[in-house]
């Protein structure tokens, strides 16, 4: 199997293994520095050098942000579903801990309306979990 680029092996060694649209912007979002401006990965800089790594990790990053913001919400509630598997936490949960964390999920310089559309997604998606489980308990009268 001949890979033509970074960012193509990138998605077959290592995105393709995580599952969830929101599980893979996570990953990409925590291989940062805490400041948020450069992106690390020891084994995808080995390979190919600091540099290209940073660059392809960067432009992974903003496509997943892409990916997730050009989810119908519908497809989200249950990729949330598979991301909080991942993790072993239920999707409200998972929806939750994404929730704080919302600004640290973007890249840098994410385009114009990025951040407060993953804002709605991310609203939309703990009102719809929540509004799913509870309607699963029960009411007591």
């Amino acid at each position: 199997m001949t890979v033509t680029s970074p960012l193509e092996d990138l998605y077959r060694s290592t995105l393709r293994a995580i599952s969830g649209v929101l599980r893979r912007l996570e990953y990409l979002a925590g291989l940062r520095d805490p400041e948020g401006k450069t992106y690390s990965h020891w084994g995808f800089a080995r390979v190919y050098g600091e540099i290209p790594a940073e660059r392809t990790l960067k432009q992974a990053h903003r496509q997943a942000l892409s990916e997730v913001l050009s989810t119908p919400i519908e497809q989200l509630t249950g990729d949330a579903g598979i991301s909080g598997q991942g993790t072993g936490i239920s999707a409200a949960v998972y929806i939750e801990q994404l929730s704080g964390k919302k600004d640290g999920l973007l890249p840098e310089d994410p385009g114009a309306g990025a951040k407060r559309h993953l804002n709605s997604v991310l609203h939309a998606l703990s009102a719809l979990e929540k509004n799913r489980t509870e309607g699963a308990t029960p009411q007591s009268s």
